[in-house]
């Protein structure tokens, strides 16, 4: 009975030359892919959602500055008013130009580690922005939450959008308190918001269009927030 020859010294290198390249080429990959990723914030325990948020806004180089579509100094008491377009209220344009985060551009919108969480209250805070009510004339709600909501201290152009939390871009919202919570004027300008960052992340809608479009009169996109909510938009 012959013996089976054992493979030569040759081959047996060559074998591990083989297998070495392939994983030389496996790890080259996997750091090319790390390279470019975006930093990923993961939930820690004990975390809350806006600190997650906050850290994931930091990787992607988000801060909190602002830049109104006109110069801007802070109103006084009962120095602004709404108008009325198309059946609903847009703010008065000399407390409400709007505004942008230079930092939040189209790119970010379409990154899911991205969260309107890390951007509000990040310039002023909640508090801050009550002082609105007193510029527009209007009385804080006491009660204001669940199906008793009456006002919202609005971003003119949706953090969404990449709109600014200064306060040259809120506005109170309210009314009209006849009607349900959902078809409130907050409410439905809540569908346009929707309308058009899907617009923009789909990119049938530049992103500036859409912020200064929605600061100059966002009413103009209510038949379009109509027809998109009727084919299943987020409303």
């Amino acid at each position: 009975m012959s013996r089976r020859k054992s493979a030569s010294p040759s081959v047996l290198i060559l074998v591990l030359l083989i297998a070495l390249f392939f994983a030389v080429q496996h790890k080259s990959r996997n750091m090319r892919h790390n390279a470019i990723a975006v930093p990923s914030v993961s939930h820690a325990p004990g975390q809350s959602r806006r600190e997650s948020a906050l850290l994931a806004n930091e990787a992607l180089g988000i801060n909190c500055n602002s830049r109104y579509f006109a110069q801007w100094q802070q109103p006084g008491e009962h120095a602004c008013s709404t108008q009325m377009r198309n059946g609903y209220p847009v703010p008065d344009p000399r407390c409400t130009p709007g505004g942008i985060n230079m930092t939040v551009t189209a790119d970010v919108l379409r990154n899911p580690a991205w969260k309107t969480a890390g951007t509000r209250n990040c310039e002023e805070s909640e508090a801050e922005k009550h002082a609105t009510y007193k510029w527009y004339g209007l009385q804080k709600p006491r009660v204001n939450s669940g199906q008793n909501q009456v006002c919202e201290l609005d971003h003119l152009v949706p953090l969404e959008l990449g709109g600014a939390d200064g306060l040259g871009n809120i506005w109170p919202q309210c009314g009209p308190d006849t009607v349900t919570l959902n078809d409130r004027y907050f409410k439905i300008k809540d569908h346009v918001e929707n309308y058009l960052a899907d617009e923009v992340k789909a990119g049938r809608m530049p992103l500036d269009a859409a912020q200064q479009g929605i600061a100059s009169d966002w009413t103009q996109y209510l038949a379009d927030a109509e027809y998109y909510c009727a084919r299943g938009g987020r409303c």
